[in-house]
């Protein structure tokens, strides 16, 4: 019976061949690590973020009167509220810690590079989705950090030349963040992960058109790859186990280890709160934003050190194949690049002193200087490689390349 149902489907939609083509038998580098894994865990994370968001909306109150209220009211008297919220607000971190690992293999690996540039190009769309949700996400507990970090972030957009003032309002709905803008980010919210899942599909049929980087950067035909499955799914679980033991120690065990202490309380316009953060995943880009002085320039320099991305497989020029694998200069500078955001993630979460300020500046021109030097330094390298010494696969790929 069975059968008969899958041959009945098969007459009227290609599941056998669509199952055995993207998911089964979809050819994979045999020789792919654990870090591959983080793009299956940010699937699960974005699965596990809309089941508990669908639950939330069902009891969260979008009135600047209720919403405070009403978080209460799910910990305390909804049957495993309390799971719920802390699965929801812990998975927010969670599914930042996922995407920007995965944003390093890629950077490390150079999977950014010809012929994924759309690939790369569909994930940074992505990324930028999850930014404006987690944003909005951020005001809806209507607590004290929430409330004055939305009104921070939205007054940046006076910075926009002629019509900043009309931008901010038409953000928040109203002259200052109030029920309007609760209103409107809730709505928000609640779609744009349904628009990210059709991201996401884009984002796959991208990947399995020009087929996942090997490591090595040697990209082999289909013949000597391996199928998906069972391969690579047992990969995945068990991935997916080490990262679930990971995140229920922090859902169980510190549940509030993401949610800053002056969120517990409500809300109040009439008194500012003496340091004023945004969340952990985008202290490195307010570190960005508070380095420099002016605030078009500022508002500017944040918006390039996200945006700046889009330009890695431009800027890297080099032809050798598999990323920092063969190439000790962009391994050295791909360290200190993640030394430097670790560094403006310290500096964004920390009082302005001018210590801090002279730290996030110097922390700033490394940040940029990673990649105006990339065309630079990448050729540089080449020609070094390429006199001091290759693998004869990786020689034979540069020089068929160059000719």
């Amino acid at each position: 019976m069975f059968n008969r149902m899958i041959s009945w489907i098969d007459q009227r939609f290609p599941l056998t061949s669509f199952v055995k083509h993207d998911l089964t038998g979809y050819p994979t580098p045999r020789n792919l690590s654990y870090w591959w894994n983080f793009g299956f865990l940010a699937g699960f994370v974005l699965v596990l973020q809309l089941a508990t968001g669908i639950f939330l909306a069902m009891h969260y109150k979008a009135d600047s009167g209720m919403a405070f209220d009403s978080i209460q009211h799910i910990m305390r008297d909804v049957n495993y509220g309390w799971l719920l919220r802390y699965l929801h607000a812990t998975g927010a971190s969670a599914f930042f810690v996922v995407v920007y690992v995965h944003m390093a293999r890629t950077l490390y690996y150079g999977s950014y590079r010809k012929p994924r540039e759309l690939l790369w190009w569909t994930g940074q769309g992505l990324l930028l989705l999850l930014m404006a949700i987690s944003f909005m996400g951020y005001l809806l507990p209507w607590g004290q950090m929430s409330y004055w970090g939305a009104a921070v972030i939205t007054n940046l957009f006076r910075a926009t030349p002629f019509i900043g003032d009309q931008v901010v309002i038409w953000l928040r709905g109203d002259y200052g963040v109030g029920d309007a803008t609760l209103t409107r980010f809730f709505a928000l919210h609640y779609l744009f992960p349904f628009i990210i899942v059709g991201g996401v599909v884009i984002h796959l049929i991208a990947l399995h058109t020009v087929k996942s980087s090997n490591p090595s950067g040697i990209n082999l035909a289909d013949k000597d790859n391996i199928p998906f499955h069972p391969y690579f799914t047992i990969k995945d679980m068990f991935g997916l186990g080490v990262y679930l033991l990971v995140f229920f120690v922090f859902v169980f065990f510190f549940p509030n280890a993401f949610i800053e202490a002056a969120n517990n309380i409500p809300a109040n316009p009439m008194q500012t709160p003496p340091h004023i953060v945004p969340e952990w995943y985008f202290l490195p880009f307010y570190a960005i934003l508070r380095s420099v002085p002016d605030l078009i320039g500022g508002v500017v320099a944040m918006g390039l050190s996200v945006m700046i991305f889009a330009a890695m497989p431009y800027m890297d020029r080099s032809r050798i194949p598999g990323g920092a694998h063969y190439r000790p200069l962009y391994r050295l500078q791909f360290y200190i690049f993640i030394i430097a955001i670790f560094v403006l993630g310290y500096v964004g979460s920390q009082p302005v002193t001018d210590n801090i300020v002279l730290l996030g500046r110097g922390a700033t021109l490394v940040y940029f200087a990673c990649f105006l030097f990339l065309p630079i330094i990448s050729k540089v390298e080449e020609r070094m490689l390429l006199k001091r010494g290759l693998p004869p696969a990786v020689r034979a790929m540069v020089e068929g390349e160059k000719a």
